[in-house]
C-alpha cells in the first residue's frame, strides 16, 4: 500500500518545469540537493539565485512527521493555530515513551499503562486534525517513515533531528522544532537558510566486516560534530550506488551528528528494490518517468569541486570498521587502532551490555547481518560475555525477522533480550540495573549518539558507537578491543576460533510480512472528535501565549549560567525519565539546564542566586528570578544546542523568563527553535568575550530598541567591582524573525494573522 500516491505524483509532475526554470536562473548543472530545493519553493518556479549560507528561503514541504515526545508540544501548539485540519500529509509515531527493561511484550504493556493519557491525547488529536497515528509498538518513527512514506525527490520535515534518515530514499528530510511543523501543518511557508553543499564521493565497494555505518563514522571523524552545520551532505559515486537503501538511511541518519541540515543520495536501483519490497511499485513507476531529475547532473559528479562547497572522497574498498566515542559521536577510531587508544585514555575495555537497534540500525538487513555473527559463534561453541539487547525498527521488520528465524538466532544467546519496536536505550528509555551506582563502565551500541548519561543516566558510562556487526562481535568477546578481523576467541572446548565475516540479506527473499502494522487512520471529518486535557494533569498542559516584547531595552538582567564546554539539548532538557513531562511545559521546565556545566564551579545544576548570594539548582534559581521580575540570560560555548531537535530546550527557558542566549556558536535547529519561541539567540562577535563574563554581572542591552536585520546588538556587562565590558553580539534574524520576537513567538504571529 502506498500512502499519498496522488501527492507524490503531483510533486513529480511539477519537476520538469521547475528544474528547467532553475537551470535558466542558476545557469549551471544542478546537484540533487538543489533540484529538490528548487522544486519545493513556496513561490513556485524560481525567479532569483539564492546565496548558499546566506539567503533565507521559503519552502513548501510535502509532509510532516512527529514522534510522540515532540508531537505533544507540536500538537498543543497546532491546537492554538485555529485550523480544522492539517494542510499537508502528517503523521505521529508513538516510539519514545516505551522503556526497555525486561522484554518486548512486558515493556510495551508497561509503557501503555504508564503513558495511556498521552497516547490517548495523541490519538484523539490526530483523529481530529487528519493526522495518521502509529500506535505504541508500531515502530521507530524513522524506520516507519522509510518503509511507508519516504520517496525520491520529496521534501519533508519532522520534529526529530533524525528525520534526515529519509535521505536513504533520496529525500531532503530535515529535523525541526514543533513550531516549524505547525507552520507547515497550518498551510504556511517554511523558512530555511539556503544550505551550503558538501559532496561525499564514494568509490570502491565494501566487504568483510565493513558496513554502511562505518561510512558515517568515518565522515563524523572528518567533519566533527559541527562540520556539517548549515550544509546538505550529498553522497554520490559508484560506492554510493553499491549501498542498500537502508544502508543509505543509516548514513543519512547519523548526518545529524555532524550538524548537517540533512543528507541524501540520488535515486538508483537499490531504492527501486526497497520501494518495491515495501509495496510501493507505483512510486517506482512514477519516479522512473523523471529519474534524470532525481539525481545530480552528470557534470556535477564528474567535477564535484566546481559545484560543492566542500568535497570528501572515501574509498569503500579501503574503509575499516570503526568505533566512535566515548561521550561524543565524532571521536572516530578504526578497530585496529582501538586497543592502544583505549589503554592510553583509560577507557574500560570490558563490556557488560551491547545494544543493536535505534532508528539508525534496526532494519531487516542490519538484524540479518548481526544474526549471522551470533549463529557463527553458536556453531563454533562460543558463548557471549556481554548481554545483547535488540530493538527491531518496526513491527514489519520484527514480524519478518521472526518469520525468517533471525530473532531465534539472537535467542540462542541465553542472556539476549528482544525489546519493543521502539527507541528504548538510544534515548535514555532504559531501566538498566545498577546504573544508579554510577560506576565507570563501557557499553557498545549501534545508535547515533553517545553523550554522557544519554543511554542509562550514568555519567560514567562510556558509550561507543559501531555497526550492528561489530556490536555483535564485541558482545561475544566481552571486550571493546576485540578485532574480529585479526583476533581469535576461545570456545568451550578450549579451541581458538575466528568469527566468520558477517552475511546478511538486503531484503527478505520471501518479502516483508506483518500482521498488524499499528497504523490508525484519522477520521475523514474530525469535527466531532473531542480532545480532553485535564487541568490537573501532570503530563499534559494547554499552552498559554508567551508575552510580546514591550519594545524596550532589556536592563538589569542577571546571568543564570555560563555553560562550559559541550552543551547539547540533552544538557539543556534531558530525555530519559523526563520524557513523561514533554506535554507539560511547567513540569518539564524543572529539568532546564540541569546537565550544563557551570563555568564558575565546574559543577552541574548548581548556580549562584545573586538575589540571595546562595547557590541552588538552575530551574529553582531561574524561578526565583522570574518571581522577582528579574530578567536573565544564558551564556554558552561552541555549537550550543547540538543534538536533538527538541524545542523544549528553547521553550523551557522562555517559559521561565530567560530573555536571551549568548554563545560562541549555535547548532542550527536550536537557534531556529529559540527564534520561533520569541527569544534572542545571539553569538559573540568576538568569541574571547566569553571569558569576560562574570558570575555577578548586571547586564543591559543598549540598543535592542533598534533591533534590525544585519545590525549587531550592544550589551553592557557591569561587574561587581564597578568596572564594565561592552560586548558586541551578532545575530541572524531577518525581518520576519524579528516580527516573531516582537509578537512574543512565531505562533503568536500566526494567531494574530488568522484573526485578521
Amino acid at each position: 500500500m502506498t500512502f499519498d500516491i496522488n501527492m507524490i505524483k503531483k510533486v513529480y509532475e511539477r519537476y520538469p518545469e521547475r528544474i528547467a526554470a532553475a537551470r535558466q536562473i542558476v545557469g549551471k548543472p544542478l546537484t540533487l540537493s538543489e533540484k529538490i530545493l528548487y522544486t519545493h519553493l513556496w513561490e513556485g518556479n524560481v525567479t532569483q539565485v539564492y546565496e548558499r549560507g546566506n539567503s533565507y528561503v521559503d519552502f513548501a514541504p510535502d509532509r510532516v512527521a512527529m514522534q510522540d515526545a515532540t508531537a505533544q508540544m507540536a500538537l498543543l501548539q497546532f491546537m492554538q493555530a485555529g485550523k480544522s485540519k492539517v494542510a499537508v500529509p502528517s503523521t505521529a509515531h508513538a516510539d519514545h515513551l516505551i522503556q526497555a527493561k525486561v522484554g518486548a511484550d512486558k515493556d510495551l504493556q508497561e509503557g501503555i499503562n504508564k503513558n495511556s493519557e498521552v497516547f490517548n491525547f495523541l490519538s484523539s488529536v490526530c483523529d481530529k486534525y487528519g493526522i495518521g497515528f502509529w500506535k505504541p509498538g508500531a515502530g521507530i518513527i524513522h524506520q516507519v517513515v522509510l518503509e511507508n512514506y519516504a520517496f525520491p525527490g520529496g521534501m519533508m520535515i519532522g520534529t526529530d533531528s533524525h528525520t534526515v534518515n529519509a535521505g536513504g530514499l533520496g529525500m531532503v528530510a530535515i529535523g525541526v522544532g514543533g513550531a516549524d511543523a505547525v507552520d507547515v501543518m497550518a498551510g504556511m511557508a517554511w523558512e530555511l537558510k539556503m544550505p551550503k553543499l558538501i559532496g561525499v564521493k564514494l568509490t570502491g565497494k565494501m566487504s568483510g566486516w565493513t558496513s554502511a555505518k562505518d561510512v558515517i563514522l568515518k565522515v563524523a571523524g572528518i567533519l566533527t560534530v559541527k562540520g556539517g552545520t548549515g550544509c546538505i551532505v550529498e553522497y554520490f559515486g559508484e560506492g554510493a550506488e553499491s549501498l542498500s537503501a537502508t544502508g543509505k538511511g543509516t548514513i543519512c541518519n547519523m548526518g545529524a551528528e555532524i550538524g548537517a541540515t540533512t543528507s541524501t543520495f540520488g535515486y538508483d536501483d537499490s531504492m527501486r528494490r526497497y520501494l518495491t519490497a515495501t509495496g510501493r511499485q507505483d512510486v517506482v513507476d512514477a519516479a522512473d518517468t523523471i529519474s534524470e531529475h532525481l539525481t545530480g547532473d552528470a557534470e556535477v559528479y564528474a567535477n564535484p569541486e566546481q559545484y560543492f562547497d566542500q568535497v570528501i572522497e572515501i574509498n569503500l574498498s579501503e574503509l575499516a570498521p570503526h568505533l566512535n566515542g566515548p561521550f561524543t559521536p565524532d571521536l572516530a577510531t578504526p578497530v585496529s587502532e582501538f586497543r592502544a587508544k583505549a589503554e592510553a585514555n583509560g577507557w574500560p575495555l570490558e563490556v557488560e551490555w551491547a545494544l543493536i537497534g535505534s532508528c539508525t540500525n534496526s532494519s531487516y538487513e542490519d538484524l540479518s547481518r548481526a544474526a549471522s555473527i551470533v549463529e557463527d559463534a553458536v556453531a563454533k561453541g562460543v558463548k557471549p560475555k556481554a548481554i545483547l539487547g535488540i530493538n527491531p525498527g518496526s513491527e514489519q521488520v520484527k514480524f519478518t525477522a521472526e518469520r525468517d528465524g533471525f530473532l531465534d538466532s539472537f535467542r540462542k544467546f541465553e542472556n539476549a533480550r528482544i525489546f519493543t519496536n521502539a527507541c528504548g536505550p538510544c534515548i535514555g528509555q532504559w531501566d538498566r540495573e545498577g546504573a544508579e551506582k554510577g560506576e565507570k563502565n563501557s557499553i557498545i551500541h549501534s545508535f547515533n549518539r553517545n553523550f554522557a548519561k544519554r543511554a542509562d543516566g550514568n555519567p560514567n558510562t562510556h558509550a561507543f558507537v559501531a555497526s550492528p556487526e561489530m556490536v555483535a562481535a564485541v558482545a561475544i568477546s566481552g571486550r571493546l578491543d576485540f578485532n574480529p578481523i585479526t583476533d581469535t576467541l576461545t570456545n568451550e572446548a578450549g579451541e581458538q576460533i575466528k568469527l566468520d565475516e558477517p552475511k546478511g540479506f538486503e531484503l527478505p527473499a520471501k518479502g516483508f510480512a506483518v500482521g498488524d502494522n499499528g497504523y490508525q487512520a484519522p477520521s475523514e471529518d474530525g469535527s466531532h472528535v473531542i480532545v480532553n486535557v485535564s487541568p490537573t494533569s501532570d503530563r499534559l498542559q494547554l499552552l498559554e501565549e508567551f508575552p510580546a516584547w514591550d519594545g524596550k531595552n532589556i536592563t538589569g538582567a542577571r546571568l543564570l549560567i555560563k555553560a562550559f564546554g559541550k552543551c547539547t539539548t540533552d544538557h539543556i532538557s534531558m530525555a530519559g525519565p523526563w520524557l513523561k513531562y514533554r506535554g507539560h511545559l511547567d513540569n518539564i521546565s524543572n529539568n532546564m539546564l540541569i546537565g550544563a556545566v557551570n563555568a564558575f564551579n565546574m559543577d552541574t545544576n548548581n548556580v549562584k542566586n545573586v538575589l540571595t548570594g546562595e547557590h541552588g539548582e538552575v530551574p529553582a534559581v531561574q524561578r526565583a528570578y522570574k518571581a522577582a521580575g528579574v530578567p536573565s540570560i544564558v551564556v554558552g560555548d561552541q555549537n550550543y544546542g547540538e543534538g536533538s531537535s527538541r524545542e523544549h530546550a528553547a521553550m523551557e527557558p522562555r517559559h521561565l523568563g530567560v530573555k536571551a542566549v549568548l554563545v560562541k556558536s549555535f547548532a542550527r535547529i536550536h537557534e531556529t527553535n529559540l527564534k520561533k519561541q520569541g527569544m534572542l539567540g545571539l553569538t559573540f562577535a568576538n568569541e574571547t568575550d566569553y571569558d569576560k563574563i562574570q558570575e555577578d554581572d548586571v547586564i543591559n542591552f543598549l540598543d535592542l530598541d533598534q533591533f534590525a536585520p544585519g545590525k549587531q546588538l550592544t550589551l553592557e556587562f557591569i561587574h561587581s567591582d564597578g568596572t564594565k565590558d561592552i560586548i558586541m553580539a551578532n545575530h541572524t534574524y531577518n525581518s520576519q524573525q524579528i516580527d516573531w520576537f516582537k509578537a512574543g513567538s512565531a505562533l503568536n504571529l500566526i494567531k494574530h494573522q488568522e484573526k485578521n
